[in-house]
């Protein structure tokens, strides 16, 4: 049972994108296509999946034994960015279309504050592995969830006459704004 509040806590309750603010610049900036998103969801599920069960066994077998938790950050950022780096290799392999797809994106993963935000979290929330792997896997999916939603929703804006002034930037941030309230209806659930 607790697990299933972590899921749905992580995804639908506290969204790492529409609750906590975290991951905006991949929200915004790869959400033109579903596609698209749907690629970006899956490599930032890896790469946050597997930089939370790294940075924890850093976290508990180095930075804690030796008392050196003000390490913490650096040590956070040095991993996601060696896992990105390895993400991009296999992806530049496994699927070319994806790759350029994403474009500058993928390596903007590496500063994406979510991954780091997700890695951070699980140490703070004192959740053991298989505890963070499950919140940082449901987080990962929130992200995706927002990301999808919002790809489609910007898909169908393109077809419809907007006004002058509200074209781009604009609608995009009012729609993630009536996607983030439509989200806060979840907040009694947990």
């Amino acid at each position: 049972m607790e697990y299933i509040l972590i899921f749905i806590a992580a995804v639908f309750v506290n969204n790492i994108v529409l609750a906590q603010f975290l991951g905006i610049c991949p929200f915004l900036g790869v959400s033109q296509r579903v596609s698209t998103a749907l690629g970006m969801t899956g490599a930032v599920t890896f790469v946050i999946t597997l930089a939370t069960i790294v940075t924890f066994i850093v976290q508990k077998t180095v930075l804690d034994p030796f008392n050196i938790g003000f390490m913490q950050t650096i040590a956070f950022i040095l991993i996601i960015a060696a896992l990105v780096q390895m993400v991009e290799i296999i992806l530049k392999k496994v699927s070319p279309s994806l790759y350029q797809a994403l474009g500058v994106f993928l390596p903007l993963i590496t500063t994406n504050c979510a991954v780091l935000g997700v890695a951070i979290l699980v140490i703070q929330k004192e959740y053991d592995l298989l505890q963070s792997v499950v919140f940082a896997a449901s987080t990962a999916l929130g992200f995706g969830l927002a990301l999808v939603i919002f790809a489609g929703i910007r898909e169908q804006l393109a077809l419809t006459n907007i006004p002058k002034g509200m074209k781009g930037a604009p609608i995009s941030l009012v729609t993630a704004g009536i996607l983030a309230m439509a989200f806060m209806g979840f907040s009694g659930i947990v």
